[in-house]
């Protein structure tokens, strides 16, 4: 696929993220042992990831696996590719702050350095949703995260 065909389709094109396009390619073979699969994976526009961080209810998390599970079950694919969707979620949170990106977490319970202000913004955005973060780890955790999971079922 050429990027010129792709740029007239798009609404919008911001830091090198397809807004409204989502790509589907073969896992590279370099690729299968890290994910832990062959087959097909997602590389998720901006819209997609929007709209299913926008489904995590107020007082609840998602890791972001729990995002990618998601995203391949909604494509009908074996995943979704790690650095696309941490790379929307991080133009989410930049371009579009009223997005609950915040609700999401990596699969430890750890908040995300790469989120606006680093972990102590993710952690400031999350205490004021009311769940309680963890400093005295490497990287802060929220406490007792399993309890407060989405379920996108």
């Amino acid at each position: 696929m050429r990027i010129c065909s792709i740029k007239v389709l798009c609404s919008k094109l911001c830091r090198g993220i397809l807004w409204n396009i989502d790509i589907i390619e073969s896992i590279p073979k370099t690729m299968e042992k890290f994910l832990g699969s062959s087959g097909e994976m997602v590389k998720p526009s901006a819209a997609t990831v929007k709209t299913v961080v926008k489904k995590i209810a107020k007082g609840k998390l998602a890791t972001l696996e729990q995002v990618r599970e998601k995203l391949a079950s909604d494509f009908d694919v074996q995943t979704a590719c790690p650095a696309s969707t941490m790379k929307v979620l991080k133009v989410l949170a930049e371009e579009e702050p009223s997005v609950c990106y915040w609700r999401v977490i990596k699969k430890k319970g750890e908040l995300i350095t790469k989120f606006p202000n680093g972990v102590q913004g993710h952690a400031l955005l999350l205490k004021n949703e009311g769940f309680e973060i963890d400093f005295e780890k490497k990287t802060p955790v929220v406490i007792d995260y399993e309890t407060k999971l989405f379920n996108f079922a």
